[in-house]
Order: C-alpha cells, then sequence, then structure tokens
C-alpha cells in the first residue's frame, strides 16, 4: 500500500512541477513541448546583425536574382514596356480568380490572350516547365493523374486525360479553365494552395498546356507525353 502511495506522491509532484500551481506566475522561459516554429534563425526586418561587417541585417537582394512574383519586362522601359504588375492575386477579376462573379469563366483571359508579347509558343512551353515542377508528380506527365505519388498510395490525383474532359456537356468529367485556375490557387482536397508559388500568369499558362495535353491525347488517340 505505501508503494501506491509513494507513487501517487510522485505522480503529484511530477504534474506540480511541469504545470505549476494554478495562477502562480515565473520569470523562467515556459516549456514548449510544441513550439511552432516560433523560434526560428532568421533577422526581422530593420533589425541589425552582427554577422555582416556593416551591421545591417537587411541586404541588398543578391546579383542577378530577381525577387518572387516580379515578373521581368519583355523590351526595355526605352522601347515602351509598361511597368511590371503584381504577379500574384491582387483583384477580384477573371485574370486574378478564374471567376466571373459565382461562376467559373471558361478560355485565358484577355490579359493573356490580348498581349502578343506573352500569348505566344513560350507561355504554352512556360507552361509546361511550370507543370512540369509542381503538377506532373500527382497528375502525371500527361495529367492522367498517375504521377509518381500515384505508387505510394496517393490515388486522388485529378484526371485530366479521362473520357469527355474536353466536352463541356460531360459535367462529370469536365472542369472549365477558371475551376483549374481556382484549384491551383487556392487548393482542393488532399492538393495545397499554390496561390503563393505560381505567379497568375503562370497559373494561367499551366492552364494552357493541359488543354494541349488534351487536344494531344484527343487527336492522336493516346495520352502525350507517354509515361
Amino acid at each position: 500500500m505505501k508503494y501506491f502511495f509513494l507513487s501517487y506522491i510522485f505522480v503529484g509532484a511530477i504534474i506540480v512541477s511541469a504545470f505549476g500551481f494554478r495562477g502562480s506566475k515565473s520569470e523562467l522561459p515556459p516549456i514548449e513541448v510544441f513550439p511552432d516554429m516560433d523560434h526560428q534563425a532568421k533577422v526581422k526586418y530593420q533589425a541589425s546583425s552582427e554577422f555582416f561587417a556593416d551591421g545591417r541585417g537587411a541586404r541588398l537582394p543578391v546579383k542577378g536574382t530577381v525577387p518572387m512574383g516580379f515578373e521581368i519586362p519583355s523590351k526595355p522601359a526605352v522601347d515602351g514596356a509598361k511597368p511590371a504588375r503584381v504577379a500574384f492575386t491582387s483583384g477580384l477579376d477573371y485574370y486574378n480568380t478564374g471567376k466571373i462573379g459565382d461562376f467559373y469563366g471558361d478560355g485565358l483571359p484577355s490579359e493573356i490572350t490580348g498581349d502578343p508579347t506573352v500569348f505566344n509558343d513560350a507561355f504554352l512551353k512556360r507552361g509546361e516547365q511550370r507543370f512540369n515542377i509542381h503538377c506532373a508528380i500527382c497528375h502525371g506527365a500527361s495529367g492522367n493523374g498517375k504521377g509518381v505519388t500515384s505508387k505510394y498510395g496517393i490515388l486522388t490525383a485529378f484526371n485530366f486525360q479521362q473520357a469527355g474532359n474536353l466536352d463541356p456537356a460531360n459535367a462529370a468529367a469536365y472542369r472549365a479553365d477558371g475551376a483549374i485556375f481556382d484549384v491551383i490557387t487556392n487548393g482542393k482536397g488532399l492538393m495545397g494552395s499554390y496561390g503563393g508559388n505560381i505567379t497568375l500568369r503562370d497559373r494561367w499558362a499551366i492552364v494552357a498546356y493541359i488543354r494541349s495535353l488534351q487536344l494531344a491525347a484527343k487527336e492522336s488517340g493516346v495520352t502525350l507525353p507517354l509515361q
């Protein structure tokens, strides 16, 4: 019986030492079981740093790099190039959301198709590149939903090559361009949001490339490129 009481007292002492008495205060730092990245090895804005000779924490960008989200102009400013626009979602129009009112739109927005310096072969090549970087791992190189992750139990990636996917009348398989854009932006199901990783123009480039994969499969009878 004495061992029971000793164990009881021991457990009570552990609880009190870990959590303290209700309402008690301490100058010691709290015990963090899950720190949730509260303490990161980084220099905050306007803070000094002894690591650099000048003592400044804020540094100029590395030479030759481009800030994330900055769109490089297609031509120099002296030749009439417009200032680079915000490359991430910044409005409620079709170009920014993929929606027209409460409904998904279809077709590429005029901000893409109306600019010959944007809507060209390089635009589709860009879509292919971005798709292979961000999407092919789950959706497959041909968009058939059988990417690398399908070999490890993730079998819910959308199959853009299923029958009727290019036919708007087939509601079960068809996804409007705006709907695809919205999922890239906000995620759906197991797919997380890529709105903070992929710029607006690149999202639309991916949509255009997905359509090219579907058209190639429809015309040739196979899902290209082959897995």
